[in-house]
């Protein structure tokens, strides 16, 4: 089972001018961008010299680019395998740039990437450790746009208009969302310049921001590529086509890009979601699209007050001492008042009416569909009997 790592084993050591981007070389790239390039790497409004990624490793403050405590230890091996070929090693990085902004409820990270072959790949950051970043991905049932969706049609426009260049548009969970937000809603002399645009399984967008028109801009430039048991990548997927490809690990875990499986230069296809998961899924957006805005925005506001009285700022925090944080959300759900209270329980309520209801059509399917294939099996045996 070979995955992006075995790829940049054997590909590393041609250039990108010897071969060209593939949807491998765009999953590594997405990964490189969680790397915390704080200080490292030339900041958007900066206007300096690109460094490399060798240059990187070389530098006084090289660990600071793995201060993730989820995967500090697998992007380091990502680094290693990078460095040691030419394809990545003489990687230029530039236009930089990180935001949070707790009061705004924002989290906003990018990073642009020149290639020796002329082109430049820019890549935004998905929800990162910071628990204001998953708020904002939790806004995104309510609120159109999100300020990082406004962020990032802004940071392209500048990157773009600054490398005048044929360039990639890539992320990864959010950062898969802000990537497609960027390209449909970015300057169209811009637009035009767009060779590919690359969503891993980030979520998609609701019904009424389609129906715009602007994603038709793009359409047949973007490539939707899910895990197999995706949950990321399906939240508000209405009509934009996706690809699905297997991964070593299973359910949820299937979002860690590291996990997907690659053969030769491409990643492994299969036909579609697993069943039960795209049930799942369907009956989670159907259930946000049934609500309306205040009680959206109710549930998630109550959800984020509740975990956010942990005092954590991050998941690293928030798991190190479990204990305590359950704790103190415990003590802020009973500062919860009751007409609340009573909206939460409503809104959950009707998440499983829907699924139960979606459910009961799929068992009934399925009988009306053994029926039919039992009555057709039936039917040569009379023919034959007859004759």
């Amino acid at each position: 089972m070979a995955t992006v790592l075995d790829y940049i084993r054997e590909y590393g050591k041609y250039s990108f001018r010897e071969r060209p981007m593939t949807e491998v070389d765009s999953l590594a790239l997405c990964q490189l961008s969680y790397l915390k390039y704080d200080g490292l790497v030339p900041q958007v409004n900066e206007n300096l010299k690109s460094v490399t990624l060798k240059s990187l490793a070389e530098h006084p403050d090289y660990d600071k680019l793995f201060h993730d405590v989820v995967f500090a230890k697998a992007n380091r091996e990502l680094v290693d395998e990078m460095l040691a070929g030419r394809r990545f090693g003489d990687l230029k990085l530039n236009c930089y740039i990180n935001v949070v902004e707790k009061e705004w409820e924002t989290q906003f990270s990018a990073v642009t990437y020149i290639l020796d072959d002329g082109t430049v790949y820019v890549a935004y950051r998905g929800t990162d450790e910071s628990i204001v970043g998953w708020k904002e991905d939790f806004n995104m049932a309510f609120l159109s746009p999100v300020p990082s969706q406004q962020y990032s049609v802004d940071y392209l426009n500048a990157v773009a208009g600054r490398l005048h260049r044929p360039f990639y548009v890539g992320g990864h969970s959010k950062g898969g969302n802000l990537a497609v937000y960027s390209a449909m809603k970015c300057d169209p002399r811009i637009q035009d310049r767009i060779i590919r645009v690359y969503d891993l399984d980030g979520p998609g967008f609701r019904p009424e921001m389609l129906e715009e028109g602007d994603y038709e801009m793009i359409a047949g430039r973007v490539v939707k590529i899910l895990p197999h048991s995706s949950l990321v990548g399906m939240l508000f997927e209405t009509d934009m086509r996706f690809q699905v490809v297997e991964s070593k690990t299973f359910g949820l875990l299937q979002h860690d890009l590291l996990s997907w499986l690659v053969e030769g230069d491409a990643l492994v296809r299969v036909n579609d979601i697993y069943e039960r998961r795209k049930r799942m899924d369907n009956a989670l957006n159907q259930w946000i699209f049934s609500l309306d805005e205040e009680k959206v925005r109710t549930f998630v506001d109550t959800l984020y007050q509740v975990i956010e009285a942990s005092c954590a700022d991050n998941l690293g925090d928030f798991t190190a001492d479990w204990k305590h944080s359950m704790n103190r959300m415990l003590d802020a759900m009973k500062e919860v008042d009751e007409e609340t209270m009573k909206m939460i329980r409503e809104t959950v309520r009707a998440l499983f009416e829907i699924a139960g209801a979606q459910m009961r059509q799929e068992v009934k399917k399925n009988l009306t569909a053994e029926k039919e294939k039992l009555r057709k099996q039936s039917r040569p045996r009379s023919s034959r009997r007859r004759s």
